[in-house]
């Protein structure tokens, strides 16, 4: 059924399905949201509101020699004659037009806060004035000139432009980013004097490949600078295809701050990137321990960018530094490319650069054309009025005598025959074009005739009129030939683009490359430890799990001060470089690296802070991680088994579960083992002992593990291994260390009871 068809009420309203109503309102939608607000023109690079930005300050006339006016008055403007949406957001994207860390070229000269790299908003557009840009001016060249169509603005009252003449290819100079309805946009700046050879190549060649012109384009030119480390044959095919990606780093270099010491400098960090937020992830960094090796982030900016990264020691590695950066902050980015433009003002299509360029070119020739067109008409319009003038000059009696005496000179002078004495005057003066009209002015004519001043009458404006002609006359000669040749009409499109390029090139101010290429490089993984200065330390952690590092092997038995209410738990010798392994009675293990511990000069920070150890955990053992170890681990319930060391290192702040337990239990041992020893001991809460051989206890990574010994109430107590053949020391209750050689009594299978331990065993049940 057609619309015709469908039943009307008596209003004379139509009904229609809901589901027709809502697709075609949406497609409505969508194709507006497409043309007029999300997607650049590929023939001037702009958005409508950027398009009625530029051409609403100059029809206030802000060049970018005249003086300034207040950014509400311009906004003001643009939503009453143009744009009738929020000024608040015409405000923002003229803002955008004025930030040079935003826009590679920019449009709008701005005076006052308009926001800065660090995130901060631009000022209210009350206290914040503006003008064009000299690239503002080059696109908007040649609107009084009939170059571009015109269509009335949206309440009709008013004409605007559809597209800006452009005078250099804006929409890859400046780049362009949108989404709309199912389709989206990204495209990066550009240099334009590489964009500008690249289009003068194409003139040249217009059937050249896309890989060509990537010898004139190299990539991607950000305002902010950096270094694009994305690989040449990645980028030919984003550039061949319009979709892809560009990795771009920051820039830096090593300052040397002598005595060995150093410092890494940022002075260009990636596009679009906040640096406010960029030193909050530094920091962040810093805080959590994910690169260890990186000690201090300062921002000392002010007009230029200068990070400083101070390394934790000397013989860290600063490309193996940067490199770590690079993965874990904003350092490194990845730009997208999607060039997805109005081709023809109307239809979206995914461009390749050839096609962009392509569509930008062709759009300057029309341009030329209407220019060329609107010229020469202008010059058909004055010669015909210099043709009337010489006729009065030559005739200048008559003319006068006319003017004098008749009711409507006017018509007289238009019903005057002047051809026979006008043609014989102007053989004797080697002219030869004839007056218009078989001898009789046109309306032109002898208006102007009439409207000529009585100073013009002299003879010396008789000569000028004659140069004038002449002058006019070559001139129409030049665009007559330029309007029938096709070779002609490029020729004057690649002496402006050069024009431009002088203007805007490599050699004028600011025109140079700012983003470097280079190659991004795999950084060799280099152990921490190897970047660390290796120092002596000694290692105090007390009872309610306070951490710190004092400098080098201090005697463990001195005293040490704590909080209040604590006391000392652990204290052991130790380096920068070690792992410290904490045992956590859940039966995790948790890893820190020694380098990152508290100097002695404070209490300490807790254990809690530095690893995701839970509030309820308590530390069973702390110690350094020898690699080629093995450990006794043991709960309560007295289950256990042998773990190497290798296996309960952590590489995440979560620790890593080794010896599972269940509830009611918990982790009660954890002993290395050491070289030699072949029998394990264990003594219950019962303070019953079991000896029995290290061999019948399994090797595992992680686990409940098997019984150690049985218990008729209560648990482990604790577990330690040693060699039978040198017997089990213990220290009594007094402070001597006794020795028990003949073990034959406690010597039994294992998960059996055992026997009660002898006499003088300490009374807390620990072998130490």
């Amino acid at each position: 059924m057609s619309e015709q068809d469908e039943p009307e009420d008596e209003s004379g309203h139509v009904a229609e399905p809901l589901s027709r109503a809502i697709g075609a309102r949406y497609l409505q939608y969508a194709l507006s949201t497409i043309m007029h607000r999300a997607l650049p023109d590929a023939r001037d690079g702009l958005k409508p509101v950027h398009r009625r930005i530029l051409y609403a300050m100059r029809e206030l006339r802000l060049s970018s020699t005249g003086g300034f006016r207040k950014s509400a008055k311009i906004s003001g403007d643009v939503m009453g004659n143009y744009h009738p949406h929020g000024n608040q957001a015409i405000y923002d994207a003229m803002a955008r037009l004025a930030q040079d860390f935003t826009i590679r070229y920019p449009l709008v000269d701005g005076q006052g806060n308009f926001g800065n790299i660090d995130g901060d908003n631009p000022a209210a557009e009350r206290y914040t004035e503006a003008r064009l840009t000299a690239a503002a001016e080059a696109l908007l060249e040649g609107l009084a000139e009939d170059a571009v169509d015109f269509r009335d603005n949206y309440d009709g009252t008013l004409r605007e432009p559809e597209v800006l003449p452009a005078a250099y290819p804006n929409l890859l100079a400046n780049g362009s980013s949108g989404i709309a309805v199912g389709m989206a946009t990204n495209i990066p700046p550009h240099n334009i004097d590489e964009l500008i050879e690249a289009c003068l190549h194409l003139i040249r060649t217009p059937d050249a490949r896309d890989d060509t012109l990537l010898n004139y384009v190299k990539g991607p030119d950000f305002p902010t600078g950096g270094v694009i480390v994305e690989p040449a044959e990645s980028m030919a095919e984003t550039y061949r295809t319009g979709r892809g990606a560009f990795r771009l780093r920051a820039k830096w270099e090593t300052e040397d701050l002598g005595r060995g010491q150093w410092q890494i400098v940022v002075t260009e960090i990636p596009y679009q990137v906040q640096k406010s937020k960029l030193i909050e992830r530094l920091a962040e960094l810093i805080q959590l321990k994910k690169v260890p090796i990186l000690a201090d982030v300062r921002d000392e900016s002010a007009e230029d960018i200068r990070i400083v990264l101070e390394p934790r020691a000397r013989t860290v590695d600063a490309e193996v530094l940067m490199g770590m950066l690079f993965r874990n902050s904003d350092l490194e980015t990845r730009f997208s490319l999607n060039m997805n433009v109005l081709i023809d003002g109307r239809t979206p299509k995914v461009c390749s650069l050839k096609e962009v360029l392509r569509a930008f070119l062709d759009h300057r020739r029309d341009v030329l054309i209407r220019r060329s067109q609107h010229r020469m008409d202008k010059i058909d319009h004055r010669l015909e009025v210099l043709e009337g003038l010489m006729i009065a000059f030559l005739n200048l009696d008559r003319v006068i005598d006319i003017i004098r005496y008749d009711d409507d000179p006017k018509a007289a002078l238009m019903r005057e025959d002047w051809g026979r004495d006008f043609v014989r005057a102007m053989s004797e003066k080697d002219y030869v074009s004839p007056p218009p009209g078989e001898g009789e002015l046109t309306d032109l004519q002898a208006e102007s005739i009439l409207n000529m001043r009585l100073r013009s009458l002299r003879r010396l404006e008789e000569m000028e009129l004659r140069r004038e002609q002449d002058a006019l006359m070559a001139e129409r000669e030049e665009l007559d030939d330029l309007l029938e040749n096709e070779s002609v009409q490029w020729a004057k499109i690649s002496d402006e683009l050069k024009d431009v390029r002088k203007k805007f090139g490599k050699s004028a101010p600011g025109g140079a490359r700012r983003t470097t290429f280079a190659e991004a490089g795999e950084v060799q993984e280099v152990p921490i430890e190897a970047m660390i200065e290796r120092e002596p330390i000694t290692v105090v952690c007390s009872v309610m799990g306070w951490i710190r590092a004092l400098k080098g092997h201090n005697d463990l038995a001195a005293e040490v001060k704590f909080r209040d209410g604590d006391g000392p738990r652990f204290a052991f010798h130790a380096e920068t470089t070690d792992k410290i392994l904490a045992f956590g009675n859940n039966g995790r293990f948790y890893t820190i690296s020694a380098t990152n511990l508290p100097g002695g000069r404070g209490m300490g920070e807790p254990v809690r802070l530095m690893v995701d150890m839970p509030n309820e955990v308590e530390i069973v053992e702390l110690f350094v991680h020898r690699p080629d170890r093995k450990l006794l681990v043991a709960s309560s319930a007295g289950d256990g088994f042998v773990v190497p060391e290798t296996d309960v290192a952590a590489q995440t702040r979560a620790g890593k579960q080794v010896l599972n337990v269940r509830d009611g239990t918990a982790a009660r041992v954890c002993r290395p083992i050491e070289e030699g020893d072949d029998h394990v001991a264990c003594i219950g809460e019962n303070r019953k002992l079991l000896v029995f051989a290290l061999d019948d206890l399994p090797e595992m990574s992680r686990g409940k593990g098997v019984r150690l010994q049985k218990f008729k109430d209560g648990g482990l107590s604790d577990a330690r291994t040693f060699r039978l053949d040198a017997g089990l020391s213990w220290q009594d209750p007094a402070g001597r260390t006794r020795t028990e050689t003949d073990l034959t009594e406690w010597t039994g299978n294992r998960a059996s009871a055992g026997r009660m331990a002898p006499r003088g065993f300490p009374r807390d049940n620990r072998f130490t």
